[in-house]
């Protein structure tokens, strides 16, 4: 693999930003705001930006590097899109309840829903996901589509799965300005005179969009590209073909291994074959 130290200091600089994020909302909610609940007051509000910065950035950011990670490359190709498409599923569902949390949260203060630019492209980018996440499942999970519409698909499916991941981004960062005004309204403790929390808040949209970057960047490198495993189709007796993604690669801890063992007739006769062709070779 290319820049192969390379990869892995972007890829400790992922976890260790994503993991940072993650633990800055935390802190924040707990510290700063009133904590969790689920009561539909501030704390359930709280549920809103620690379970999107959870799975819609960190999950969904390592579920689009996973397939990069060069020790996996000798896992079976189906192995990696069972993960990847887990990882997909869970940062849907944390979204989902992200959203019922605020949408409850709303209700409850009288507050009407879907009245901002944050909430508008927020919505959007979670039923794109949502869309994204099943055709995924159905086209390249399933073995019922021809190899034909995923590989047109493939190109469609990665760029919009990079454009909802940035989108989720930009999002998250009109979020928290968005919070920040509408919280930060005490006489002199304004979002415009930086306080503690304000500075703080700051800081984690900084490492939310360098985590983005990082990511954006591996998963477009195509010298890190998981190396593209030719579809075998093996001949058998009965003039059938099986075709078996990933052959070479069907263990991540065992040498590769073949599982389909052919007429020990039809091989005599190749070998036959190759002998006389050798016989042929030094006269």
């Amino acid at each position: 693999m290319e820049g192969y130290w390379c990869f892995l200091a972007l890829l400790a600089s992922a976890l260790l930003l994503g993991f940072c994020s993650v633990v800055f909302a935390l802190v924040w909610v707990l510290h700063y705001r009133e904590g969790l609940a689920w009561d539909g007051g501030n704390a359930e509000f709280n549920w809103h930006p620690v379970l999107l910065i959870t799975g819609f950035v960190f999950v969904q950011g390592i579920a689009i590097i996973v397939y990069r990670l060069p020790w996996t490359w000798k896992c079976s190709k189906f192995l990696m899109k069972l993960i990847h498409a887990g990882l997909n599923t869970i940062a849907l569902v944390l979204a989902v309840i992200a959203l019922v949390a605020v949408w409850d949260f709303h209700n409850a203060k009288s507050i009407p829903n879907m009245y901002s630019l944050h909430s508008w492209i927020g919505l959007t980018a979670v039923i794109c996901y949502a869309l994204q996440l099943v055709l995924g499942v159905a086209v390249f999970l399933l073995p019922f589509a021809p190899g034909s519409l995923r590989a047109t698909l493939m190109p469609i499916h990665a760029y919009f799965g990079l454009l909802i991941f940035g989108t989720v981004i930009a999002t998250a960062l009109m979020g928290f300005t968005e919070k920040l005004i509408f919280a930060l309204s005490s006489p002199g403790y304004q979002y415009k005179d930086s306080p503690p929390e304000a500075i703080f808040v700051n800081v984690l949209g900084v490492l939310i969009l360098v985590f983005g970057a990082v990511v954006l960047w591996m998963a477009t490198r195509p010298h890190w590209k998981r190396p593209q495993e030719p579809d075998l189709k093996i001949s058998h007796r009965n003039g059938g073909t099986l075709d078996k993604e990933g052959s070479t690669m069907t263990d991540c801890s065992n040498a590769e291994k073949s599982d389909v063992e052919f007429n020990s007739e039809a091989a005599r006769k190749r070998n036959l074959k190759l002998d006389e062709a050798g016989q042929r070779s030094t006269m």
